[in-house]
């Protein structure tokens, strides 16, 4: 399996990621700068964290345009796995690839612990090797990770099972329905504020985060009949 990280100026997990990729399911790796115009060789595209362009205008926003971002839009079209962690979840629902936004947090501080996270969706391939409702604890790190979406779509959310992942105990940011992470219809973009390629080694106070990654090369083998 191919794997882009991309990278945007402000990106600064970008190394996290890629690090997690090589230490966890261990497949080719890539760093795709924001001005590339063909991402056909990579089977998956994770977009990190970071501060994109200072996030001027809103997080986000100005990432969303840049040229990379075509070529995300028809990756996502032809069924290949998208995963946006933090920014990158922001890239994402700016890009019209997911419902909703991402606010500034409710007490406008920025937050960064590691927090409590139910799975409620484990049926996802991004998240195959998670008991559904068992609890998992990822770190987070943002200022703007209030999730927000009218009601209409959040029954939608409810409805087609697409809140993947929701705060347990304490939500940092009062995100609506303590949603941390959600994906889109088809099921093969996630996004969620909390980061798991910084939680893929117990010596980082968990790693809850590994198994996302061993989900999505699952499903791939698994898609690919390499199994």
């Amino acid at each position: 399996m191919n794997v882009a990280v991309l990278v945007f100026p402000g990106s600064n997990c970008d190394v996290d990621m890629y690090k997690a990729v090589l230490d966890t399911i261990e497949q080719p790796v890539e760093y795709v700068w924001h001005l590339e115009s063909d991402l056909s060789k990579y089977d998956a595209i994770l977009v990190p964290g970071g501060f994109s362009y200072g996030d001027y205008l809103r997080p986000g926003a100005v990432a969303s345009l840049s040229p990379v971002m075509e070529e995300v839009k028809l990756a996502s079209e032809a069924g290949k796995l998208i995963l946006g962690v933090c920014n990158g979840f922001q890239i994402l629902t700016e890009a019209n690839l997911l419902p909703g936004a991402l606010r500034r947090n409710q007490r406008l501080k920025f937050h960064c612990e590691t927090v409590d996270l139910k799975v409620e969706n484990n049926l996802t391939p991004f998240t195959l090797d998670y008991q559904e409702g068992e609890t998992i604890r990822i770190p987070i790190a943002h200022g703007d990770g209030n999730y927000y979406c009218d009601p209409e779509t959040l029954n939608q959310l409810e409805k087609n099972n697409q809140i993947v992942f929701r705060y347990k105990g304490t939500n940092p940011n009062g995100s609506i329905s303590e949603i941390a992470g959600v994906i889109n219809e088809r099921g093969n973009v996630l996004g969620l504020m909390p980061h798991p390629e910084r939680a893929v080694h117990k010596w980082l106070g968990t790693d809850d985060g590994k198994r996302m990654f061993s989900s999505i090369i699952r499903f791939w083998r698994e898609q690919n009949g390499t199994v």
